[in-house]
């Protein structure tokens, strides 16, 4: 029979537990913080350090890569805590959780393209983000939950103009013009959109819609007077067709 383990932390107070939990996650061993802030959180499950280790088991998990932990250890601590001074920060984890899960280390910097993978995480996260937001607007999390937000609504956008875009190729008109619309409806003021009304002149003029086309036209020219679809490739072009219909892809 092999000897019980001795744990040493037998007999330690909250503060020694919280100390020495603290001191493990700064040194990036987050499994081992995260067991110190379990003991503590259970041999001591009343007052402050209880409470702070709830909410560093939580960005333990997110520093270590686990989001799906993050966001549930988040949860917990807002449904325990929902009026305590740091809360703002649980929901700032549980959106960063959302946000990093779908795209990295943000999917533009790490080369990645997200308008070509499924929105539900970037639609998941904005609407963690904007939870935080709407609830805390003085949080200090806030204006990085913004500057999130914008992302996530342009990189929404551009999925639906790329899923837009896919479709015109395969001549499947109906449904680019609907995608088209639906990222110009739900996303008004994204850059992504310049192409998505390219797409709507496009599947209107191939669908023989000649007044929903012009209508198109006439939005794209209003609020994207300089695009440089407006004069075909290269800028102006001296040919007689319309110049939507110089692009494609």
């Amino acid at each position: 029979m092999l000897p019980a383990q001795i744990d040493e932390t037998k007999g330690w107070s909250a503060n020694k537990l919280y100390s020495a939990a603290k001191e493990k996650l700064g040194e990036g061993s987050y499994e081992q913080a995260i067991k110190l802030y379990e003991k503590l959180e259970s041999r001591y499950p009343y007052g402050r350090f209880a409470q702070q280790a709830q909410l560093e088991i939580a960005y333990a998990h997110y520093k270590d890569k686990e989001p799906a932990a993050t966001i549930s250890a988040a949860e917990r601590f807002i449904k325990l805590h929902p009026n305590h001074p740091n809360v703002d920060y649980a929901y700032y984890l549980r959106a960063l959780a959302s946000f990093n899960d779908d795209l990295g280390l943000l999917g533009s910097y790490a080369g990645q393209d997200m308008t070509e993978r499924d929105p539900k995480a970037a639609r998941d996260a904005f609407s963690a983000f904007k939870d935080l937001v709407t609830r805390f607007p003085n949080s200090k999390y806030a204006p990085d939950s913004v500057t999130r937000m914008n992302y996530l609504v342009n990189a929404l956008a551009a999925n639906e103009v790329h899923v837009a875009r896919y479709y015109m190729k395969r001549g499947a008109y109906v449904a680019a013009a609907n995608r088209a619309q639906y990222a110009l409806k739900n996303y008004p003021q994204a850059p992504a959109n310049e192409e998505g009304l390219l797409i709507l002149v496009q599947a209107y003029d191939r669908l023989g819609m000649t007044d929903l086309r012009n209508d198109s036209e006439r939005v794209m020219r209003a609020n994207f007077p300089d695009s440089k679809y407006l004069g075909g490739k290269g800028g102006g072009s001296s040919s007689s067709k319309p110049w939507w219909q110089l692009w494609n892809w």
